[in-house]
């Protein structure tokens, strides 16, 4: 079976066992957002606490405080209520494995899936590459702990975020599958505090 087979099987069971879902409200029912990475590994339902229509939760990689991340929390709040806001990473992120200038330079060379050894992503394939890495802001990790405050204070000093909005900053540890706060990160997002700092993205 095929992995469009697979989810096409698994879809129609679910359907079937639908039930009342179809009356969830759009607004999330507990009014508050997780912004957290896209690893395979996190799953926010569990670790949360989470049944659908409970919250909104935005991934991308590294769980990072994107323009588009940002976006999605600026609707979240402005147009389906949320009043609070989680920034969750993760330990052993694959965003900790390569520099922007690194993923610029393997896409330059091919456009094949690379991979990791001991000193990092490598290629192995051939072909064409792009330059097109170069206009990408990748976000990369180097330290969680300050990824997560990064994140938290660029949120809170957007335009966009009212202040009222409180932050926290966690790092799940994939080992435990518990979640970390990073004090300093839920400090800064505190309710009615604007953070100073954050005037630019990270890592770049």
């Amino acid at each position: 079976m095929t992995v469009l087979e697979e989810v096409l099987s698994a879809n129609n069971a679910y359907a079937d066992a639908f039930g009342d879902k179809s009356e969830l409200a759009m607004p999330p029912s507990r009014s508050f957002a997780i912004l957290t990475c896209m690893d395979a590994r996190l799953d926010p339902a569990k670790y949360a606490g989470l049944s659908e229509g409970d919250a909104h939760v935005i991934r991308n990689a590294g769980g990072r405080a994107s323009d588009d991340a940002i976006r999605s929390l600026v609707i979240s709040y402005k147009l389906l209520g949320t009043t609070e806001w989680f920034v969750i990473h993760h330990t052993n992120c694959g965003m900790q494995f390569f520099t922007s200038e690194s993923i610029r330079g393997l896409l330059a060379n091919s456009l094949e899936a690379a991979a990791l050894g001991e000193a990092g992503f490598y290629d192995v394939g051939t072909g064409s590459g792009s330059t097109e890495a170069n206009y990408i802001e990748w976000l990369t990790i180097s330290d969680q702990a300050a990824s997560v405050l990064e994140d938290v204070q660029r949120i809170k000093a957007h335009a966009l975020v009212p202040e009222g909005i409180p932050i926290y900053g966690y790092i799940y540890d994939v080992a435990t599958g518990r979640l970390v706060e990073v004090p300093a990160a839920t400090a800064a997002g505190a309710a009615g505090q604007l953070s100073v700092s954050a005037a630019s993205l990270p890592n770049e």
